[in-house]
């Protein structure tokens, strides 16, 4: 039988699944799932055939658990403190804010940039099946942005007449083309720019 091999990580012990896991997140971000093999996941999680196959039965077992990774990291970095914030706005700004700092710069799990919109572009012609799952998170934060703009409204912090359809889908299309531009050149001053446009953006909506 194949032990488990543990080791350490960062300052913590890390078996090899959960190193399996990690190894794949980077590739994928920065490869894609399809182009991505199990022989360079092997390779850069240092170990076997045997090894992999103990844990997950095949590559599309090993897409679950990385989706369900990233899907944890993205709570972890863009969802913490926002509840602190009492008014709506604020959590928008702070939204934009974790997403900037602390996830799209997380070159230690997703060097690639966001591994969702990547997975995506990917995998929406020739793995549809997989793509809805990763689309169905895209879709909960357009839908999140939407609610705390609805939310604003009704407490008087946006203008009556702000449309927040339209509103969400602007923030929600600037949050991705920030992903998209910060991918491709990581410049932070870029990335400081960015977030700030859309800071400013949800300023000029308010009465």
């Amino acid at each position: 039988m194949f032990l488990d091999k543990s080791f350490h990580y960062q300052g913590a012990i890390v078996s090899l699944k959960e190193d399996i896991i990690h190894e794949s997140l980077k590739l994928f971000s920065l490869k894609g799932f399809l182009s991505t093999s199990i022989g360079e996941i092997i390779q850069q999680a240092k170990t076997s055939k045997g090894g992999f196959y103990n844990y997950f039965k095949s590559k599309d077992d090993l897409f679950q658990a990385v989706l369900a990774e990233a899907q944890k990291i993205w709570r972890e970095r863009v969802l913490t403190d926002l509840e602190q914030n009492v008014m709506p706005s604020q959590k928008l700004k702070r939204l934009l804010q974790n997403y900037s700092e602390r996830y799209l710069k997380d070159s230690d799990n997703i060097p690639g940039g966001c591994i969702f919109l990547t997975l995506t572009v990917e995998l929406n012609d020739q793995r549809p099946d997989c793509a809805a799952k990763v689309n169905e998170g895209i879709i909960g934060l357009k839908r999140m942005i939407k609610r705390y703009l609805d939310q604003a409204v009704v407490l008087g912090e946006l203008r009556q007449d702000v449309d927040t359809e339209t509103s969400a889908m602007v923030l929600f299309t600037g949050m991705l083309g920030t992903s998209v531009l910060y991918g491709m050149e990581k410049a932070e001053p870029l990335l400081r720019h960015s977030v700030d446009t859309l800071s400013d953006y949800i300023d000029s909506l308010m009465g």
